[in-house]
């Protein structure tokens, strides 16, 4: 999750929503990682995982990416809940929840919906003190808040 922490800190540096991601394989190895970059990119797609997903795909050849574990700093939304089906994911790994747009447990539950072709094994809260100061500081120095 360090490495999920240190890819939301470049987002910071670049003005976006700090969320990190990283995805590795059964060995543990990072396959790819990225942070959030929307406004950078004028992509409402860029967010972190869709990021790590294009990555890894292109990196092993194949978008299902069976066998893997995300990484991600804050719990992710319906978007990014659906991409890691689709990817087959075998595990997500995340830290802060979303009471307002998560979908791997908090407003939604994607990931587990036994309805669907593939669902994710979730661990979440990991580091999660430390994954939301990351994204509660950026929030309350951009409302100019003490």
């Amino acid at each position: 999750m360090g490495f999920a922490i240190a890819q939301a800190e470049k987002a910071v540096a670049v003005n976006e929503v700090p969320v990190g991601a990283i995805l590795v394989d059964d060995s543990g190895d990072i396959i790819a990682s990225a942070h959030n970059a929307p406004l950078s990119t004028c992509d409402p797609t860029a967010h972190a995982e869709i990021r790590v997903l294009r990555q890894a795909g292109q990196a092993v050849g194949n978008y299902r990416l069976t066998g893997t574990t995300l990484y991600v700093t804050v719990e992710p939304c319906c978007m990014c809940a659906g991409a890691i089906i689709h990817a087959r994911v075998r595990r997500l790994v995340f830290g802060a929840w979303d009471a307002k747009a998560g979908a791997c447990g908090s407003v939604y539950d994607i990931v587990r919906d036994s309805r669907l072709n593939h669902t994710v094994e979730v661990i979440p809260g990991v580091l999660a003190h430390e994954c939301g100061a990351v994204i509660k500081e950026f929030f309350r120095n951009r409302r100019g808040c003490p």
